[in-house]
């Protein structure tokens, strides 16, 4: 698949990304590049470190080891920060705020771009007004883009699932990002669901936004990417288009579970997974005010 532009800028560059939960390793020595223009696959089979490289992109974690640069400048360890940087992401698990309208849940996207102090909004002071009715159109525009104007004023909890994923996303181009990271976008879409899906990140590169994706749907990532990334047990193990991706035989053997010399077994994976869980709680008690 061909980009809409022909600039090969870099937007993220991770080096030797390496991260251990005591003595174990989840993600080990992974490189990985995004350009401007482009959509760019990350895939692998359950346990093979995808999420938790994403968390290490995007502030979650701090990695063991290696560094990750957004438009040459280092990423800074939190995730408030690295959005603010501009890197924008969404989550395997939806994360909207229920009891808040469509409106509000994308406004709160916005808050990393806006630039009055606390006085000036308790005492509604001019530049307030102002930085808010900027933010108010800037988020009825993404209502728009996603689809989603007709229903501004709706609690996100009563949209369909689909919307809901829409919403997550349309907040997350809030923040105005460089990057969009998606993580598993579609899970649980039907297929109609999807396809909506596949023209809305079409149309976010279209507009200048790069995008790296962890997806579970093969076909759906395959007509999606212009390059894909396959991790297996915390490693790269093959970069490339699509084509070559799809017939690489280790991906194959490695999405069919053909063992892999030095392979973690289920305990091994389990720890794995429990030390995950206590660094995001743990991570996300630090960021707590």
């Amino acid at each position: 698949m061909t980009s809409m532009t022909t600039t090969t800028n870099t937007v993220l560059h991770a080096s030797g990304v390496t991260m251990r939960f005591g003595g174990l390793t989840a993600v080990r020595n992974v490189d990985l590049t995004v350009n401007s223009g482009e959509i760019v696959g990350l895939i692998g089979p359950n346990g093979a470190g995808k999420t938790t490289f994403f968390n290490c992109l995007t502030g979650l974690y701090i990695p063991t080891e290696g560094k990750v640069t957004y438009k040459g400048t280092t990423l800074p360890p939190k995730p408030h920060l690295v959005t603010q940087a501009g890197v924008a992401r969404t989550f395997q698990n939806i994360r909207l705020f229920p009891n808040m309208t469509v409106l509000e849940n994308v406004l709160v996207g916005r808050h990393t771009r806006t630039k009055e102090g606390l006085w000036s909004a308790l005492l509604r002071l001019p530049g307030f007004k102002k930085a808010e009715e900027t933010s108010r159109e800037r988020a009825m525009e993404l209502l728009q883009f996603t689809g989603l104007a007709a229903k501004a004023d709706h609690l996100s909890r009563n949209l369909p699932y689909g919307e809901q994923r829409k919403l997550e996303i349309a907040r997350a181009l809030a923040s105005e990002p460089g990057l969009l990271l998606l993580d598993e976008p579609t899970a649980g879409m039907n297929p109609q669901e999807t396809r909506a899906a596949e023209e809305l990140i079409f149309a976010i590169r279209d507009q200048g936004i790069a995008v790296l994706v962890i997806e579970h749907d093969m076909r759906f990532i395959m007509n999606l990417c212009d390059r894909v990334s396959v991790l297996v047990q915390g490693e790269k193990l093959v970069e490339g288009t699509p084509d070559i991706v799809q017939a690489d035989e280790r991906v194959i053997a490695a999405y069919l579970g053909t063992p892999f010399e030095g392979a973690p077994g289920d305990e091994e994976l389990a720890e794995v997974e429990a030390a995950e869980t206590a660094q995001s709680t743990t991570s996300t008690e630090g960021d707590t005010p």
